[in-house]
């Protein structure tokens, strides 16, 4: 039997859940089809799990400092069992709450694999979505007027560092480890990396991360990139830059034995586990695409400004389209889509205006320009810098290292980007934003009273510093 919907939706991870909500709030009649779990990588197998394991792991570490907030703790100990139970709970919870939203909106939802076919008897445009069902063996046939891709992606690897879960790892395999391992190597020192060495460095694990470029989480600005090779360094994660992994050289057993091109020699490596964090690609295979006229480009989806694909009735979002590959950035790309399908005005997303975050400790982010960036597209700068050590309550925290950097147009006096490493910045980052949406002047920001105590204080010195009126500097 076929069923008709104004939109099927391929995949329930963030994107694929928002943007569906957002078709049942507009009034069309929606179904997800997921072949795992609602709520797909992000929760399941990215932001919220790893998040939880960071969060144990800076209680663990600041227990261990008790004694610096006269707080005797005697021994710690860590139980990366319970430490495991706690972030199943949490997700459990959360995907609990997401199947809860799919019933309120009146969505449904089917548990299988999607297949876009090609013209046919439903249909004179491809687009029905054939279902191959995990509970039975006939699939359900879903005829939409449109059809929304929201794939989303899995982690990438290097050839010849095949992942067995044991010795070689992706992100996937490392979440559901259950012990700390006693050393790792960490291929690639970009975010997800360095939230990994962070995350393990705290636990207590040796750790040594490689990374091909010449600095670590190399998008980012580099006075941050700089900062967090620092800090990553003053807690005992070794990091070496400018170096080529040689997959052929990797040898497990007693542990994983591997070497790399450093500075014109070979180095050699070893250690209790590898994890590779080089990236993620697309879940673009099987789904039916080449049915289509649908464009893939390196792997991913091509879209228009309204993430068209080719197929007009054929939209595409998040991670299987490359660009920021963010589950908030997956969300607004869902309702943008959906709005469009809907016949709204609707604006393009303007990237600029993306915070983007790195939960290590110590946590980083950042929205706009980089100083390089701006430097390459002609502009003219200046720059305010705050240290958290003058904060007083980042000294409350005995969380002190870090700082704000504040990037503006010398012609116009716009903010054209603000960077931030430190504690809780992830939280504060959001100011920044608006900011940004608001096309706003650190004057603005500098005049905007943060009350004290507080960590956002750091920001408005930080905009005072742009004209060099910081007051506590």
């Amino acid at each position: 039997m076929a069923h008709e919907y104004d939109l099927v939706i391929l995949g329930g991870g963030t994107g694929g859940y928002v943007a569906a909500i957002r078709a049942s709030q507009l009034g069309l009649k929606t179904a997800i089809v997921e072949k795992g779990k609602l709520g797909g990588t992000c929760l399941h197998k990215g932001c919220i799990p790893s998040k939880a394991l960071l969060r144990s792991a800076e209680v663990y570490s600041t227990a261990k400092r008790g004694e610096e907030f006269g707080v005797m703790t005697g021994n710690v100990g860590l139980d990366f069992s319970k430490v495991q139970e706690r972030k199943s709970k949490i997700v459990d919870q959360l995907h609990k709450g997401v199947q809860h939203l799919m019933k309120q909106g009146k969505i449904d939802v089917y548990e299988g694999l999607g297949r876009i076919l090609g013209p046919s008897i439903f249909s004179p445009m491809p687009g029905t979505i054939s279902v191959e069902m995990n509970n039975r063996e006939e699939n359900e046939m879903l005829i939409p007027k449109n059809v929304i891709v929201a794939t989303g992606s899995r982690p990438r690897s290097l050839p010849g560092l095949d992942v067995d879960g044991t010795y070689v790892m992706t992100s996937d395999e490392a979440l559901e480890m259950e012990e700390v391992p006693k050393s790792i190597i960490i291929v690639g020192g970009g975010v997800i990396g360095i939230e990994w060495a962070s995350m393990l460095s705290d636990f207590g694990t040796e750790v040594t991360v490689i990374e091909y470029g010449d600095r670590i989480i190399p998008t980012e600005d580099k006075d941050i990139s700089r900062e967090m090779q620092r800090l990553m360094k003053k807690k005992g994660v070794k990091i070496i830059t400018g170096a080529k992994v040689l997959p052929d050289t990797l040898e497990k057993g007693e542990g994983v034995t591997i070497s790399a091109e450093v500075k014109g020699g070979k180095q050699e490596f070893h250690a209790e586990k590898l994890l590779v964090s080089v990236g993620r690609q697309a879940n673009v295979e099987g789904i039916g695409l080449e049915n289509t006229d649908i464009v893939k480009e390196n792997g991913f989806v091509v879209t228009n400004e309204f993430f068209q694909t080719k197929e007009s009735h054929i939209y595409a979002i998040g991670d299987c389209i490359g660009g920021l590959q963010l589950a908030h950035v997956a969300s607004h790309e869902g309702i943008t889509a959906v709005e469009h399908i809907a016949g709204k005005d609707v604006s393009p997303i303007d990237y600029s205006l993306v915070s983007k975050c790195i939960y290590s400790s110590p946590e980083a982010a950042g929205v706009g320009m980089t100083e390089e960036e701006a430097k390459e597209k002609g502009y003219d700068i200046k720059t305010g810098k705050f240290s958290f050590r003058a904060i007083g309550k980042a000294l409350v925290f005995g969380e002190s290292d870090g700082f704000v950097k504040i990037i503006a147009d010398k012609a116009t006096n716009d903010i054209l980007g603000v960077h931030m490493i430190g504690p809780h910045v992830t939280d504060m980052i959001s100011e920044a934003g608006l900011a940004k949406v608001l096309d706003a002047t650190p004057w603005e920001v500098a005049h905007t009273i943060h009350p004290h105590p507080t960590l956002s204080e750091a920001i408005g010195e930080a905009a005072l510093a742009v004209d060099g009126l910081a007051i506590h500097s």
